[in-house]
């Protein structure tokens, strides 16, 4: 299946945007293909605001966000791969979602434990599934 983040983001930041608020991402700022203001990063973060009224020609598809924005004066083009979008969420109330650091779809089932909660132990087990 196709990674679930770039339908997230989508729908928190309308979800953001619809109720009046700022939305944010949080991006690793050493991931690669990023192409955004790197000596506004800390601690290998960087945060973004995405608000309409800050960025131009905002786009998020499955795998990029582009827009443009000023930064300390300057227009700057700004392209963040998704699997680089460590969090979305509001700045004024902090609601939102962060994400894993790995990407969605490289998360591989755990291997069967051996032991007695295997079939026949009549005890439920759970797994995550993403």
């Amino acid at each position: 299946m196709t990674s679930s983040r770039p339908y997230l983001i989508r729908a928190l930041y309308e979800w953001i945007t619809d109720n009046g608020l700022t939305p944010y991402v949080l991006v690793d700022a050493e991931a690669e293909g990023l192409h955004a203001p790197l000596e506004y990063a800390d601690n290998g973060k960087l945060v973004l605001n995405i608000a309409p009224r800050a960025v131009r020609d905002f786009m998020v598809d499955n795998e990029t966000i582009t827009f443009s924005a000023r930064f300390g004066g300057h227009a700057r083009d700004v392209f963040v791969p998704v699997r680089a979008v460590l969090a979305i969420y509001a700045r004024e109330n902090g609601q939102g979602m962060l994400f894993n650091e790995r990407e969605d779809g490289d998360d591989t089932p755990p291997p069967p434990s051996s032991g007695s909660q295997g079939k026949g132990s009549g005890k439920p087990v759970l797994r995550v599934v993403k």
